[in-house]
């Protein structure tokens, strides 16, 4: 599976932002939970949030939780990161993931990764 990231840009604090993931190569998109991760500069990466298989559940970080919304489309295989109200403390590469294990917060248990997409808000 090949994830490319898609969207990120400089926005001013309170904006928002739309990212994109989109897989590709031989694969069921609809069988991989989707994460998507930060990595601040001189920070660990860190998770944002994921979506269930088909979409019917959500789980977010609690620093993100009611501004950041994960959505998915699997006719389209890809998965979205609707950031809303950003926060100078969101600037960060934003990486998308791919499980098709469990449902999980670490990244150590995520199969495939995108290559990130740089998200700059100004203060």
């Amino acid at each position: 599976v090949q994830l490319q990231a898609s969207g990120g840009g400089l926005v001013q604090a309170g904006g928002s932002l739309r990212l994109s993931c989109a897989a590709s190569g031989r694969t069921t998109f609809s069988t991989y939970t989707m994460g998507w991760f930060r990595q601040a500069p001189g920070r660990d990466r860190e998770f944002v949030g994921f979506v269930s298989r088909v979409g019917g559940s959500t789980y977010y970080a609690d620093p993100v939780k009611g501004r950041f919304t994960i959505s998915r489309d699997n006719a389209k295989n890809t998965v979205y990161l609707q950031m809303n109200s950003l926060k100078y403390e969101d600037t960060a590469v934003y990486y998308c993931a791919a499980s098709g294990k469990i449902i999980t917060t670490t990244p150590e248990l995520y199969d495939f990764w995108g290559q990130g997409t740089l998200v700059t808000v100004s203060s």
